[in-house]
């Protein structure tokens, strides 16, 4: 069974249960009020507006809400006991909303009827969504310990650890669905034992271009504690992607924050998970961006008028500047401010803005101290290439140069670029790849730190720079 097709198995499972859920419901609600309901079905029942509206809009609901929370992502990698503790947790916040909207205003006998009410529509919710999805679930776990269903695998290393480790993996009685295809070879690693076991698909250096070769989907890392750069450049290079990092128990000293193991009956993996946001919370962050971008721009006209007025008279040029960044996931595109510069002030070599930046007008000096010339990347966040909070965008240019030097400047990649940042309102702009490293420590520390609480803060913190042209 293919993803996209269990994924569709899930999602019908659900809208039928909500369908089940709502005639069950609707048909309980009238005859608690009218017992010789079944006399008169068709007229009391099918017929009603409501109830016909319901079976539409019931299930329409509920499938948004799932969507919305991520019930339909890592399909292969659920658990058993996960499941009951998630679909509780989403059906009772979900009913909630849903009952207080479209069921309290109700004909009935008593007010315990509101309890009851409640109750059933929560309880046929809740069993006739989970008791399918657990079989199912159930199914694919057999599957996956019989080795019918399974994930490409690579191990990273080669040496008698990784030999070790392999070995145990392929003697479980239940496995954990790694078809182990092949191991990779770590820089100046001289001990190549597990060569007897698989092939060697090439060194760490290739490693991108090998996942992509091989549809790899984990990766398990068996590299000795003394070889720790190694790890930092595998997270790095697979930061961002959908692919499973695992490591050998005896690394979880370097990664404390970020490991997971739930494995039971398996040998006792670490799992290495990124600090992104809950796909719910995703999802908001997303929404308060289009809402906020659209407020912020309705609001910044008359400001908007007054700037490109001012951009114009400070100097000869367009009002707005256009320049290539790069995004999430390594994409590119055009960052949008007021021209705070004067025209062809950056030819051949790309350069960066300092304090007393001799390429800036007066009227630029008084947008930057503000912010204002960022303004107009509400566009920009309109249309999802940025986001009210993120790390700073950079050009390749120097991006390339960061790299050579700290190379974990990739891990922004995994989050959309902000208008504003950690970075931003701890440093401001910086005038140099060595600033520019120094601030990208506020934006690690960001993403491994990311919440919407987070990004309240920062965007206090930033109008507040606004307002008191402290900016740098």
């Amino acid at each position: 069974m293919n993803k996209k097709l269990l994924t569709t198995l899930y999602i019908t499972l659900d809208i039928f249960a909500a369908i089940a859920t709502w005639v069950l419901f609707f048909v309980y609600r009238k005859y608690n009020v009218d017992h010789a309901l079944f006399s008169h079905f068709s007229d009391s029942v099918l017929s009603d507006p409501k109830f016909l509206s319901g079976t539409f809009i019931y299930p329409l609901y509920w499938g948004i809400l799932h969507t919305f929370v991520g019930s339909y992502n890592q399909i292969f990698r659920k658990s058993r006991l996960k499941e009951l503790t998630t679909t509780f947790v989403i059906t009772l916040f979900g009913t909630l909303p849903f009952f207080f909207a479209f069921i309290l205003d109700d004909i009935v006998n008593s007010h315990t009827d509101y309890i009851v009410y409640f109750l059933l529509l929560l309880g046929l919710q809740f069993f006739l969504t989970y008791i399918p999805r657990v079989i199912v679930t159930t199914d694919v776990i057999k599957k996956i310990h019989k080795g019918l269903i399974g994930f490409n695998t690579i191990i990273i290393g080669s040496d008698k650890i990784a030999l070790n480790l392999y070995r145990s993996l392929t003697k479980q009685d239940k496995t954990a669905g790694n078809f182990i295809i092949g191991y990779m070879m770590i820089p100046e690693e001289e001990d190549n034992s597990l060569s007897d076991e698989l092939p060697c698909l090439g060194l760490l250096d290739n490693l991108d271009s090998i996942v992509n070769e091989h549809s790899i989907e984990e990766l398990i890392i068996a590299i000795q504690n003394g070889k720790r750069r190694h790890i930092e450049t595998i997270m790095t290079t697979m930061h961002g992607r959908d692919i499973v990092l695992k490591l050998i128990p005896q690394h979880e000293n370097f990664l404390l924050e970020n490991i997971r193991t739930s494995s039971i009956i398996h040998e006792p993996l670490i799992s290495i998970r990124p600090g992104y946001l809950p796909d719910w919370q995703r999802h908001m962050k997303r929404g308060i961006d289009i809402f906020a971008s659209i407020i912020a721009i309705i609001i910044l006209s008359p400001v908007y008028l007054f700037l490109a007025i001012g951009v114009k008279l400070s100097s000869k040029g367009s009002i707005l500047y256009h320049q290539e960044r790069v995004g999430l996931r390594g994409k590119s595109f055009n960052i949008i401010k007021f021209r705070s510069m004067y025209v062809n002030a950056e030819s051949g070599i790309p350069l960066l803005s300092s304090k007393d930046d001799n390429r800036i007008t007066k009227f630029g000096k008084f947008m930057r101290r503000s912010r204002l010339d960022e303004t107009p990347q509400f566009f920009n966040v309109l249309i999802g290439e940025m986001s009210l909070v993120g790390p700073r965008p950079e050009r390749q240019f120097f991006i390339d140069q960061i790299v050579k030097r700290a190379p974990y400047y990739k891990l922004l990649q995994g989050v959309r670029p902000g208008i504003t940042s950690w970075g931003q309102v701890k440093y401001g702009y910086a005038e140099n790849v060595d600033q520019m490293i120094e601030r990208l420590k506020w934006d690690i520390l960001y993403i491994e730190n990311i919440s919407l609480q987070m990004d309240f803060k920062i965007l206090i913190y930033t109008a507040l720079i606004v307002l008191r042209r402290t900016g740098k």
